[in-house]
């Protein structure tokens, strides 16, 4: 997902976004680590996802913090 389309939504979808993510991060560790994981990109993909939702969840804090 880009971050144009995420900062179309708002903080609560983020943050219930965040949550599934960081759920199939932990699942594709599991996976790793049993030697299960098919897809080894799919790990570096949703750390990244992870982050990009991260980072526009701070933002729109900062913002609506500078805004009052």
């Amino acid at each position: 997902m880009k971050a144009e389309e995420l900062r179309g939504k708002t903080p609560d979808e983020l943050r219930e976004q965040l949550v599934s993510l960081k759920k199939e991060a932990f699942n594709l560790r599991f996976q790793s680590a049993t030697n299960q994981l098919e897809n080894t990109a799919r790990v570096r993909q949703v750390r990244r996802e992870v982050a990009r939702v991260s980072t526009i969840l701070n933002q729109k804090a900062a913002d609506a913090a500078s805004a009052e």
